[in-house]
């Protein structure tokens, strides 16, 4: 009986080690009220992602689009312009529309379920923005407790983005949603 040695384990697993890491580098603010300010810009990110990728039907394009998503996040931050969330939902709706003039929104049920994560995934966000900033931490760490819960179904399916970003973005989005809630 062979075993598998626990380095090639450990690197199997490397998409649960980038989100750890990025978790640690995330932690400190998350219980502020700019960092739920923060984390409800950055929560239309993901489901925008798996929309976008359903509408390509390109799996692989899930981490240039994720880097490219963090790019506008940064380059927004560093400008002080406009908050993401409002780039992304903006993106969203042309997607959107986009699928639903050419009529694909309407026949194609992958597409359908992406689109009503968008709207719930990305209404939770912006709940978080205008409520009492005490309810909206609870509100955004909930979507992005639930975000996570959507990416272990995904994986799990093997379906619209690449199974390493599913299992990135669960250990990311858990990651967050106890930041938010227990103010780390």
């Amino acid at each position: 009986m062979t075993t598998t040695p626990w380095y090639r384990r450990i690197a199997a697993r490397w998409p649960t080690a980038l989100a750890l890491g990025m978790s640690t580098l995330m932690a400190g603010g998350a219980g502020t009220d700019d960092g739920t300010w923060m984390f409800a810009g950055i929560l239309p990110l993901l489901p925008l992602l798996y929309l976008v990728v359903a509408t390509l039907e390109r799996r692989r394009a899930t981490w240039p689009l994720l880097a490219a998503g963090f790019a506008v996040i940064f380059l927004l931050r560093a400008l002080d312009l406009i908050s993401s969330g409002v780039v992304f939902w903006a993106v969203a709706l042309v997607v959107l529309v986009w699928n639903a003039i050419g009529g694909r929104l309407w026949r194609d049920g992958t597409l359908q379920l992406q689109a009503v994560g968008m709207l719930v995934f990305g209404g939770i966000g912006l709940a978080g923005l205008v409520v009492d900033p005490e309810l909206g931490r609870y509100l955004v760490a909930a979507g992005w407790l639930f975000h996570g819960v959507w990416d272990v179904v995904h994986l799990k399916l093997n379906r619209v983005v690449a199974r390493s970003f599913a299992e990135w973005c669960a250990v990311v989005d858990v990651a967050v949603a106890a930041g938010l809630v227990f103010q780390l």
